[in-house]
C-alpha cells in the first residue's frame, strides 16, 4: 500500500463593465446610453485591476497545489521509482505513454509505438492513441524534446508543472465568469477564494496529478466563460464570432482530453434544451452551440482514429434530435399556455424517441458495446433492478461512484459557501419559475406589462444558462460522488454571482419595500467585503500550518518489486495482476501487461473479469489456463486484495468473482438461494501452501509483506 507518514529531517470596489447593473433584459429597440470619458477611465482602470487580480489569483493557487504535492510526497528527494509509483492507478498508465514518447529513439518511433502498441495488452496490438486520451501526453513530450529545457527541467518537473498550471487556467476562468455575470470583479476575487479554501472538494490535482479530469475540467471552465459571454446582449458580430470561436476550441480541448467528455457535455446540451424550450434562451445561439458540441466531438472521434464509442456517443444522438425535431415543430413557441405546454411535451417526446432510435441504429452499424458497462451501472445504481454482472457491481462498491457523502456539506458550510449557494439558488430558481411561466403564457400584452411594471422579474440568458447547469451538475455530484469536482468548483461562481449581483439584491429591497440604488451598491458589496474577511481570519491560518506540514513518500514493499522486476525478469515478460498494480509495473518497468485500468473496451473487461480468477475459488489448472491464454509469465498476487478488508461484505473483490461465477461468499452473512458451494478452495489463498496440484503449474519467486509472485510453468 502506498502511504505517507511524518518526514524526517535529516538535514476594493469598482464599477461594473459593459454589462448593465440596472435593468437586464433591454427591449430590442433600447438603446444603451453612452458611458461619459470618465466613467470609460474608471472601466478600464477596474479591467486593468480586476485582470491583476485574476492572473495574480491563478498563479498563487497553482503554486499553492504545487508546494503541497511537494510537502506531501517530499517529491524532490525521492527516487524516480518511488515518483513513478506515487502516480497511482490509471495516473501511472497515462504517464507511461508520456515516458515512452520522451524515451523514444524520435518522435516519429514514439508516435508508432503508440499506434502499434503491443505492450500494454499481451497478445494484442491495440492502437493508443484511439483507445485512450493521451494527445496531451504526446503534445507534452513533443514539446519537451524540442525545446531547450533538457538541461534544466527533468521530464517529469515539466510534465506535473505543466498540470499545476493548468490549475491557474481554471481559476482565471472561475474568476472570469463570475464577473461576467456580476459584473464586478470583486466577485471573481470571492469565487477563487471560495475554490482554494475549499479545495478538499473542488480539485485533487495535487495526488492524482495525471488523471484526465485535471487536464479537462480548467478546459470546460473556460468553456463556460465563453458561454456566459456569448449569452450577452447587444454582442457585436465580431465579438459574437470570436466568442464562438473560443468555445469550439475550448469545447475541442475539453473533448480531446477526457474520455467522460460526451456525458458531461450532453448534461450542458440538456441545459440548453431545457432554457430553450421555456424562451429563456437566444434559439440562434443555442442552435450554434449544439453545432459546435458536434462538430469538437467530430473532429476529435478524427484523431482518435474514429473511435466508435464517440460515434455512438448519446450526445450526438441527442444534439442531431433537437435540430431535427425542431426543424419538423417550426411553431413551437407561439400560442397560448396550454397551446405551448402541450407542443412542448410532444417536442420533448419527439426528442427522446428521435435519441433513442438514432443512438440504437448507430450501435446496431457500429456493433458498439464499448460504454455498455456504464449503461449497467445505472440501471442498478438507480435501482431498476439488482444485477450479478461484475463490471456494474465493481462501479457500484466505489465508494467515488456511491453518493455523495453528508459531510461534504458541512465543510462547504464552514466557508459560508454552502449557504450563500442555496440563497442565491432558491431566489434565482423562483425568478426563473417566474419567467418561465411568463414566456409560456405569452404574458406580452401591455395592459399586463404595464401592471407588472414595477415588480417585474427578469433573469438574463447567462444567469438563466448558470442557474440550469448548476442544478443538474448539482444533481450528478449527488448521485456520483466523483463528479462533485465539476459542481463544486461552479458552485464558487454561482454563489459570488448571486451575492455581487445588483438584480439579486433589488429584487429582494424591492419585495421587502426597501429599495434604493444607493443601498443595493452599499449591501452588493459590503456583503462580498464581509465574506472575504470572514474567509481570510478563518482559514489563513489553517493554509500556512498545511504549508508548513512536511511528509515523505513511504511504500517500500512496492519499490521492492518494481525494483526486482527490472533485475529480475526479461524486458519481454508478460505480467498478470491488478489493473491498479499492472499500471505502475508498466510506468516502472516498462513490462507487457494483461490487463490495465482504462476500462472503456469490453474486451479488456472480459479479459480482466479472466485474469481476476486468481482472487476467486478456481482450480489451479483453471488459472493456469486462463493466465497462458492472455501469454503470462508471472502473476502477481496481493494481499490486500485476497484477505481484503477495506469493503464490507458482498463488496470484496473476492465476493464480486465469487457471486458472478455462481459460487456463495465467503463469512457470515446471507447469500442469494441459488449460489452453490465452490468445488475448489480460494486460488489466492491454497497457492501459498505450495502443494504439487499448485507448484506444477506455478514457482513463487519472489515475495514479501505485500507481494506474491509467481512464475508460470510453460508446459508443452
Amino acid at each position: 500500500m502506498t502511504t505517507v507518514r511524518q518526514r524526517r529531517v535529516g538535514k476594493g470596489t469598482e464599477a461594473a463593465e459593459d454589462q448593465p447593473s440596472e435593468e437586464t433584459n433591454v427591449k430590442p429597440d433600447g438603446k444603451i446610453p453612452s458611458d461619459p470619458t470618465g466613467r470609460k477611465l474608471w472601466n478600464i482602470l477596474a479591467i486593468t485591476v480586476g485582470g491583476i487580480v485574476a492572473i495574480s489569483l491563478g498563479l498563487l493557487t497553482s503554486v499553492y497545489v504545487a508546494t503541497l504535492h511537494e510537502n506531501d510526497l517530499w517529491f524532490s528527494n525521492i527516487k524516480e521509482v518511488e515518483r513513478e509509483i506515487s502516480f497511482r492507478t490509471e495516473c501511472g498508465l497515462y504517464y507511461s505513454y508520456y515516458k515512452q514518447m520522451i524515451q523514444a529513439a524520435s518522435i516519429q518511433q514514439g508516435l508508432h509505438g503508440l499506434v502499434y502498441d503491443n505492450k500494454t495488452e499481451s497478445v494484442r496490438t491495440i492502437n493508443i492513441l484511439e483507445r485512450m486520451n493521451v494527445y496531451q501526453e504526446v503534445f507534452l513530450s513533443i514539446l519537451y524534446r524540442i525545446l531547450p529545457i533538457q538541461q534544466y527541467l527533468e521530464p517529469v518537473y515539466f510534465y506535473i508543472y505543466t498540470l499545476f498550471g493548468l490549475q491557474a487556467v481554471y481559476v482565471i476562468a472561475l474568476y472570469v465568469t463570475s464577473w461576467l455575470l456580476s459584473g464586478t470583479w470583486l466577485s471573481g476575487l470571492l469565487a477563487a477564494c471560495w475554490y482554494i479554501t475549499n479545495r478538499v472538494d473542488t480539485t485533487r490535482v495535487e495526488f492524482t496529478i495525471p488523471l484526465r479530469e485535471n487536464w479537462a475540467l480548467p478546459f470546460f471552465a473556460v468553456q463556460i466563460a465563453a458561454i456566459t459571454y456569448l449569452l450577452r446582449t447587444h454582442l457585436q458580430p465580431v465579438q459574437e464570432r470570436l466568442t464562438l470561436m473560443a468555445v469550439f476550441i475550448a469545447t475541442f480541448l475539453f473533448s480531446l482530453t477526457w474520455q467522460f467528455n460526451q456525458f458531461m457535455m450532453l448534461i450542458q446540451a440538456l441545459a440548453l434544451f431545457i432554457l430553450d424550450c421555456l424562451d429563456m434562451l437566444p434559439t440562434a445561439k443555442v442552435t450554434w452551440l449544439y453545432i459546435i458540441q458536434i462538430s469538437g466531438l467530430l473532429l476529435v472521434c478524427v484523431l482518435q482514429f474514429f473511435n466508435s464509442m464517440i460515434l455512438g456517443s448519446l450526445l450526438i444522438s441527442f444534439n442531431v434530435s433537437v435540430l431535427i425535431a425542431r426543424t419538423i415543430q417550426k411553431n413551437l413557441k407561439k400560442g397560448g399556455l396550454l397551446n405551448r405546454l402541450g407542443k412542448l411535451i410532444l417536442h420533448v417526446l419527439l426528442v427522446l424517441c428521435l435519441t433513442l432510435l438514432i443512438n440504437k441504429f448507430i450501435k446496431k452499424i457500429l456493433n458498439l458495446e464499448s460504454d455498455e458497462h456504464i449503461f449497467k451501472f445505472l440501471k442498478a445504481k438507480f435501482g431498476f433492478g439488482a444485477t450479478r454482472d461484475f463490471d456494474a457491481n465493481l462501479y457500484l462498491c466505489e465508494e467515488a461512484f456511491g453518493l455523495l457523502p453528508l459531510n461534504t456539506f458541512s465543510r462547504l458550510s464552514s466557508t459560508l459557501l454552502f449557504y450563500a449557494y442555496g440563497f442565491v439558488l432558491f431566489l434565482l430558481t423562483v425568478a426563473a419559475v417566474i419567467v418561465a411561466f411568463r414566456n409560456l403564457s405569452g404574458s406580452s400584452q401591455v395592459q399586463l406589462k404595464e401592471k407588472m411594471e414595477e415588480y417585474t422579474v427578469t433573469l438574463r440568458p447567462d444567469a438563466a444558462y448558470s442557474l440550469v447547469h448548476t442544478v443538474l451538475f448539482g444533481c450528478l455530484a449527488l448521485s456520483t460522488m466523483r463528479m462533485k469536482y465539476l459542481w463544486t468548483s461552479h458552485m464558487c461562481v454561482f454563489a459570488s454571482f448571486g451575492l455581487c449581483s445588483t438584480e439579486v439584491w433589488k429584487l429582494i429591497l424591492k419585495c421587502l419595500h426597501l429599495y434604493t440604488s444607493q443601498r443595493t451598491q452599499v449591501i452588493k458589496y459590503s456583503i462580498p467585503i464581509i465574506t472575504l474577511l470572514y474567509i481570510s481570519f478563518k482559514f489563513w491560518p489553517g493554509i500556512m500550518d498545511e504549508l508548513s506540514e512536511l511528509r515523505e513518500f513511504y511504500d517500500p514493499d512496492t519499490v521492492e518489486l518494481m525494483n526486482w522486476i527490472k533485475s529480475s525478469t526479461p524486458n519481454t515478460a508478460v505480467f498478470a495482476g491488478s489493473m491498479q498494480l499492472l499500471a505502475g509495473v508498466k510506468l516502472c518497468t516498462g513490462r507487457t501487461l494483461t490487463n490495465h485500468p482504462h476500462y472503456e473496451d469490453k474486451n479488456l473487461r472480459e479479459r480482466t473479469k479472466q485474469i481476476y480468477q486468481i482472487y476467486a475459488k478456481r482450480s489451479p489448472g483453471d488459472v493456469y489456463a486462463i493466465l497462458r491464454s492472455f501469454g503470462t509469465d508471472y502473476v502477481i498476487l496481493e494481499d490486500s486484495i485476497c484477505y481484503e478488508r477495506r469493503h464490507s461484505r458482498g463488496c470484496r473483490l473476492r465476493d464480486l468473482l465469487d457471486v458472478a461465477n455462481g459460487h456463495i461468499m465467503d463469512g457470515l452473512g446471507e447469500n442469494e438461494p441459488d449460489l452453490k458451494p465452490s468445488l475448489y478452495p480460494r486460488f489466492c489463498e491454497e497457492i501459498k501452501k505450495n502443494l504439487p496440484s499448485y507448484t506444477m503449474h506455478f514457482t513463487r519467486v519472489f515475495q514479501n509483506k505485500t507481494f506474491h509472485v509467481y512464475k508460470l510453468a510453460k508446459h508443452k
